[in-house]
């Protein structure tokens, strides 16, 4: 009669995946309590799974948070609606964000979804230019952006530079949200805004003021979530609101170009 396989002490039916395991989602130490142990229900460490998991999710759905607010644009070659100034105000916020992660060397989970963000941000920021018969002041913006970050993020920059640009991002947040919400307000609809590119970025703030105390403990990092998910609120009120008068301008535009 065969004998029965017998897992070696100390060993998991989960360690083929433990280095995934404990490169993304959790310690060594929970991972023991999960699969040696079988303690699934230790509170701490399933604060720890839950904050990286939501992390990581942020993070891959940061890729494409974005693009339907560039795919709109490009669908009808018009930023109406769009502010740039509101886009630069954010765009300092991601950045402000990023740097300071770099800076503190928070794990990537934490902060991942700013670099993904960034590169959307920025070319929404061409495209309202482009669109709006301003191309050279668009190419102008990115290869400036872009020459600003390179000092920003390499080593000889302090600590209290990146400091005070991340303590700089709840003005800028709210600034940059509100004068959205004006222009929104002003013109009786959302334009080009897209709405599911405003619901995910509310969603995503409002889960990283969990990951953000969970995974750095930073109270500033915390509070600009709490700022953000406020902000991101209010636009998203917004499009519910003017959902209808939204379509209606949409019918009446293309009914122009027609």
């Amino acid at each position: 009669m065969a004998d029965k396989p017998v897992l070696v002490k100390g060993s998991s039916f989960m360690d083929p995946f433990k280095g995934l395991l404990l490169t993304y989602f959790m310690p060594e130490s929970c991972y023991d309590e999960f699969f040696l142990n079988f303690n699934f229900l230790d509170v701490p460490c399933l604060k720890v799974v839950l904050s990286k998991a939501l992390g990581m999710g942020i993070i891959l759905g940061s890729v494409m948070v974005k693009l339907p607010q560039i795919l709109k644009l490009m669908g009808a070659k018009s930023a109406e609606g769009l502010s740039f100034k509101s886009v630069l105000l954010e765009l300092l916020a991601i950045t402000g964000t990023m740097a300071y992660s770099i800076a503190n060397k928070f794990p990537f989970s934490a902060w991942g979804e700013a670099l993904f963000l960034m590169l959307q941000t920025v070319t929404i920021g061409f495209l309202i230019q482009h669109y709006g018969g301003r191309t050279s002041k668009g190419l102008l913006f990115m290869t400036l952006y872009f020459s600003l970050l390179v000092v920003l993020l390499s080593p000889v920059t302090s600590m209290s530079v990146v400091t005070c640009m991340q303590a700089s991002n709840m003005p800028a947040i709210i600034v940059g949200r509100l004068i959205q919400a004006a222009t929104n307000f002003r013109n009786g609809h959302t334009g080009q805004l897209s709405a599911i590119s405003v619901f995910l970025l509310f969603a995503g703030s409002l889960a990283r003021i969990f990951t953000s105390l969970q995974e750095t403990g930073d109270s500033l990092m915390a509070l600009t979530y709490v700022i953000s998910s406020a902000c991101n609120g209010i636009i998203t009120l917004q499009v519910l609101y003017y959902w209808n008068s939204s379509l209606e301008h949409k019918k009446k535009t293309k009914k122009k170009r027609e």
